[in-house]
């Protein structure tokens, strides 16, 4: 649908993988955690929670312990200044991890809407099942039984944002 502001979007949004040393406004991650909020979630559960970390001190120690999940010594949130890290709770719906999938998918696209570079960032899993990020949960009001799933970086690219790659052969069938 030439000409379709959200398709277009969807289309153009990139993996981002080099930040500025620039924070994000306060209202821009405002609308993009509560754009995330309307993802779809099993039973209508909501399920997941996301976790915004703006202070310096607890993004690099939790790129610290993601680091050290990867077996680097790397920053492997690519020095954005935020990460919101989406959470999944095993005990409330079958559905947990998509429905958190899903809300991380809408915090990427809507950071794109409003300007924002985004990276999807794995080992939020093995990052909270260390005594660190179990302290860290406890921290931050999280009892229960949840799972990291994602870390979605937030910031502005140092540099233009990469092109895309062609799409696959057979990426769609209809039948």
């Amino acid at each position: 649908m030439s000409g379709n502001a959200v398709i277009e979007s969807l289309e153009t949004r990139r993996a981002v993988r080099s930040y500025a040393d620039r924070p994000v406004e306060r209202e821009k991650l405002e609308a993009i955690l509560e754009a995330a909020t309307y993802a779809p979630t099993g039973m209508g559960a909501q399920s997941p929670v996301i976790v915004l970390v703006e202070s310096k001190e607890t993004r690099d120690k939790v790129a610290a312990l993601n680091a050290g999940a990867m077996g680097r010594d790397t920053d492997p949130f690519y020095g954005a200044p935020a990460v919101a890290i989406v959470f999944g709770h095993k005990d409330v719906v079958p559905t947990w991890f998509e429905d958190a999938c899903l809300v991380a998918g809408n915090l990427l696209n809507a950071a794109h809407a409003v300007g924002v570079d985004s990276c999807f960032i794995y080992r939020a899993k093995e990052v909270f099942e260390t005594d660190e990020g179990r302290a860290l949960l406890k921290e931050w009001g999280l009892d229960g039984d949840y799972v990291g799933v994602a870390n979605c970086i937030l910031g502005y690219g140092d540099g233009p944002a990469p092109e895309p790659k062609p799409r696959k052969d057979g990426y769609v069938r209809i039948v």
